[in-house]
């Protein structure tokens, strides 16, 4: 009887690390810069198949930057937002796709009202496959647009994520003092979303391609 009961209780083991194995594997991150890093998680973090998406700071030299000293120039640091997601739901490829559509491609100097180095537009791949993938969304998405994008595809360095404070800016209830006064973040982050200009932009750039969270 303890033996049966052993060997069922190795097979629910098994059968459960298997499980926790095919979830893994599942998983994966897709690493971008697309100016603001507010303004990314909130496009991704909508999506189907996103299971989070964290802001921060990639491609420069400086150990564990922080926003003043990336937004201030010089590190080589991108704002970048690391995006975890199933891609048994959404594929990599797919997923580059979309973003390419969510930022303006032809900007070299930056997005919308974020001028600087730090505002620019990159694709971070991880590994040959990655590579591979955004090479070819940034293709695809060339030919349909008929402009040429000057988005990169680099190889992948370390991500740094951000302050607390920048984390899912974009719905919190927390107040901060803006030019327009005291206002909860999420107001705050639509109030600059809107001031920038960059829903107008990508939709002028896209037309009805652009993507809309």
């Amino acid at each position: 009887m303890r033996r049966i009961y052993a060997i069922l209780v190795l097979a629910v083991a098994l059968t459960g690390g298997a499980a926790v194995g095919v979830a893994r594997a599942a998983e994966e991150k897709a690493l971008v810069a697309g100016g603001c890093f507010w303004c990314v998680e909130a496009d991704f973090e909508g999506v189907k198949g996103v299971k989070s998406v964290v802001s921060g700071y990639s491609g420069g030299k400086v150990q564990n930057p922080s926003y003043k000293q990336v937004s201030a120039g010089g590190t080589g640091h991108y704002e970048a937002a690391e995006i975890t997601f199933d891609n048994s739901v959404i594929s990599y490829h797919d997923l580059i796709a979309l973003f390419l559509r969510s930022v303006d491609v032809t900007d070299a100097g930056g997005q919308f009202c974020d001028r600087g180095d730090s505002y620019r537009t990159a694709i971070f791949a991880r590994g040959a496959a990655q590579k591979a993938a955004a090479e070819q969304a940034v293709a695809e998405a060339q030919a349909a647009l008929g402009q040429e994008i000057v988005t990169p595809v680099l190889k992948a360095g370390q991500f740094w994520p951000a302050e607390e404070y920048h984390q899912d800016y974009y719905r919190s209830s927390d107040i901060v003092l803006t030019r327009a006064g005291p206002k909860q973040k999420k107001n705050a982050y639509k109030f600059y979303r809107k001031a920038c200009g960059r829903d107008e932009r990508v939709k002028a750039l896209w037309g009805q391609m652009a993507f809309r969270p």
